[in-house]
């Protein structure tokens, strides 16, 4: 069968490909295919599966994984996966991107809010991943289809999402308790697919089984597997265990694999990926936190962005947003679904230059660490009034700050508008958020694991 190119990708021509599927005898390049999982994990009856791959698939998973190789690539965050955020981090040199989770159910029925998170930034997001959720063949092919009409470059099927929403519809991490159907789906969908098929998962739902897990999918014609190093129940709160994931890539030597957890800082994605053998990284929280995470990794530096650069970026935020909602009053109430939840993340920010935290994030994850308002060699009366409102946690405050920043026409009004604010009410922000007397110290972090919920990295 003759292949044509699509975006760099290798594609069977649409008419042939039914046909082709129907006829589908187990491939030559099936023994290949089972080389590529190590069979570390593998349960007694897991090699008698056959997963048929045809030639083509294997052929356009090469140049796609060669896409990714060595890369950094933006998670699939929910709710922070907006477009006008991943453009955001585009600007600052991200090369890959990934939607927010898209349920394939509701792609098939024309929601339209679903159907909206698996468009890429045209001419922007030129390698853009739409991931779907899904527990069956059929829906999984469907949606497939119509990531491809959208845009997308690839389909990634989520099976690491640990919210409620998703376990309760049998769909994300908890497709990990059956390693065996999940595999089964994946193979039906990449055998039927138009573009290259990825599955992101956990180490594990209840129990740690990732060895099996990815022992089966590298058999089934997936064209990466992304790894988030935590089970399901450890949600966001314990470290990644990247020593795992090191263990996972030696053993499949074969598969791509993607690294994801807790990098936060552009020596933390250029150690995680040097080390653990992974074909790629993948950050999300990090870049919630700095969205210029990437331009730090490409020139091997902090930035050490002051809080007046920090508003230039917010505010080039908000222009996106008003391209994408509008610059009306119908579009600023759709922008501020997720703007002031941006700096839920955004105020979390402190420089963490290598020569002073490097090693200290060997030995604990910085994304995990807590922060006081004011770390080594400041104080808080070191701190301008605009920095000390920028790293305030108070709700209060994010929904003030987002306020200011859409309404100031320039950099300089927005900040004007923002020592302003920070004169009157950052006192009272700040005693409500330490739940003390005004002056004395917490930390800035944020305690309630609900708010980091869905998102990954």
């Amino acid at each position: 069968m003759q292949l044509c190119h699509s975006g760099g990708l290798l594609l069977p021509p649409t008419s042939s490909l039914r046909p082709r599927l129907r006829h589908l005898r187990p491939s030559p390049c099936l023994p290949q295919a089972q080389e590529k999982g190590g069979g570390q994990g593998l349960q007694e009856g897991d090699l008698d599966l056959d997963f048929s791959v045809p030639s083509w698939v294997e052929e356009r998973n090469q140049a796609f994984a060669s896409s990714l190789k060595g890369k950094c690539i933006l998670a699939p965050l929910t709710k922070g996966g907006n477009r006008a955020f991943r453009q955001l981090t585009t600007e600052f040199g991200c090369p890959v991107t990934m939607s927010e989770m898209a349920y394939a159910r509701g792609l098939l029925k024309g929601d339209r809010v679903e159907q909206a998170r698996i468009i890429p930034a045209v001419g922007v997001e030129n390698c853009f991943g739409a991931q779907i959720a899904t527990k069956t063949i059929e829906e999984g092919v469907g949606a497939a289809k119509l990531a491809k009409e959208s845009g997308a470059t690839w389909c990634d099927l989520n099976v690491g999402c640990p919210i409620k929403d998703a376990s309760r519809r049998g769909m994300g991490a908890i497709m990990l308790r059956k390693p065996r159907s999940l595999a089964k789906m994946v193979n039906g969908i990449v055998k039927e697919s138009e573009l290259p098929v990825t599955v992101k998962i956990r180490i594990g739902a209840e129990k740690v089984n990732v060895h099996r897990v990815v022992a089966l999918l590298a058999r089934t014609g997936a064209a990466a597997v992304t790894i988030h190093g935590r089970t399901m129940e450890q949600m966001y709160r314990k470290p990644a265990d990247w020593s795992l994931i090191s263990d996972v890539v030696a053993a499949n030597p074969g598969l791509p694999i993607i690294g994801n957890g807790d990098i936060l800082t552009h020596y933390d994605a250029s150690r995680r990926l040097s080390e653990s053998g992974c074909h790629a990284v993948m950050t999300g929280r990090g870049a919630l936190i700095r969205p210029w995470l990437f331009k730090e990794l490409q020139e091997g530096r902090e930035l050490a962005l002051s809080a007046e650069d920090r508003v230039h970026i917010y505010r080039r935020l908000v222009a996106l947003m008003k391209e994408q909602f509008g610059n009306d009053e119908w579009g600023r109430k759709k922008a501020f679904y997720f703007f002031p939840w941006h700096f839920s993340f955004f105020h979390r920010y402190r420089p963490l230059p290598e020569e002073v935290y490097g090693e200290a994030s060997r030995n604990y994850p910085l994304m995990i660490t807590r922060h006081k308002k004011h770390d080594d060699g400041e104080t808080l009366e070191s701190l301008s009034l605009l920095e000390r409102l920028l790293r305030c946690s108070n709700e209060k405050a994010h929904g003030e700050i987002a306020a200011a920043l859409w309404d100031a026409a320039s950099d300089k009004d927005a900040i004007i508008s923002l020592e302003k604010l920070a004169s009157s009410e950052l006192p009272v922000w700040e005693a409500e958020e330490a739940g003390r007397e005004p002056g004395n110290e917490r930390s800035s972090r944020d305690t309630k694991t609900g708010q980091d919920d869905g998102v990954e990295g």
